[in-house]
């Protein structure tokens, strides 16, 4: 077998294995989609339909304005819970990004006591599985009150999102030379302005990478969630597994809130994807 043959038989192996990857990965998506603009009749319908008889976009206008007239009331509650979690996921990635940033750099460029292994207790926190502390985290925000508490979700989130942004920030941030700020201080910049100036322009592919992932985590977020809220902070995470009742699930609105809910997250890794791709990769060549 000439060299020419095998090349092209790796490509197309290589090719087919990311299409069936591909297939894997969006089916259920595509799936999805038909379901939230199918009517009930169109999902009875055997042999099933892939493209629905009688498409119809009255599952989004009812659960946009909470007009439908389901069995349960989670479809009113769902541009409450979608605020929500706009609110938490902006405040949580906003706070974990501003403080996970300058923690980074401290972590990177400064010798302090106990340097070290305050940043292994911080990687810790990340290896603690959330079940494992679900109860005493209960038994706090009991007494303290604090359940059902948007804010206080907002803090728990941080709990676990600041410290993955430290580890990922620090990451980048030690890629990036000192000779450059160290020339900057020389011209006259201070610490601080060398850092806004230098460092962060520099660091801007993982800086926004990491944005997005802070972000897509604090929005999918569900076990803290279903635990800590009842009505008042519950999210989209928690609400779309209650479109359900005695007389069964409606899968059709589940599909729907779940299209709805999921396009915050892909439509920033969508419009992104060139970030998060040069954020992944940009510690993989050294120059």
């Amino acid at each position: 077998m000439n060299k020419k043959l095998k090349h092209v038989l790796k490509r197309t192996g290589l090719y087919a294995l990311v299409l069936l990857i591909v297939v894997y990965v969006l089916a259920p998506y595509l799936w999805m989609v038909i379901s939230s603009i199918s009517t009930k009749v169109d999902l009875m319908e055997v042999p099933l339909k892939f493209i629905p008889r009688h498409p119809t976009l009255q599952n989004y206008k009812d659960m946009l304005l909470g007009t439908s007239n389901s069995t349960t009331d989670a479809a009113s509650q769902f541009m409450h819970a979608m605020k929500n979690s706009a609110i938490v996921t902006v405040c949580v990635t906003a706070v974990s990004m501003a403080v996970g940033i300058l923690a980074s750099y401290a972590f990177s460029r400064f010798r302090f006591r106990f340097k070290q292994q305050t940043f292994m207790a911080i990687l810790f926190t990340q290896m603690i599985p959330p079940i494992a502390i679900i109860i005493p985290l209960y038994m706090i925000m009991l007494r303290a009150k604090l359940l059902d508490n948007i804010w206080a979700l907002t803090v728990v989130y941080l709990s676990f999102v600041l410290p993955f942004v430290i580890w990922i920030m620090k990451g980048y941030i030690d890629g990036i030379p000192t000779e450059l700020e160290e020339s900057a201080m020389i011209d006259g910049c201070g610490r601080l302005r060398s850092f806004f100036l230098i460092v962060l322009p520099v660091a801007s592919t993982g800086l926004a990478a990491t944005t997005i992932f802070a972000f897509i985590i604090s929005w999918n977020e569900f076990f803290y969630a279903l635990n800590f809220t009842s009505l008042a902070a519950k999210t989209l995470p928690v609400l779309i597994t209650e479109f359900s009742s005695k007389y069964g699930a409606d899968y059709i609105l589940t599909c729907t809130s779940g299209v709805i809910a999921s396009l915050p997250p892909v439509l920033l890794a969508l419009i992104f994807q060139k970030y998060i791709i040069a954020g992944l990769t940009s510690g993989a060549v050294k120059g």
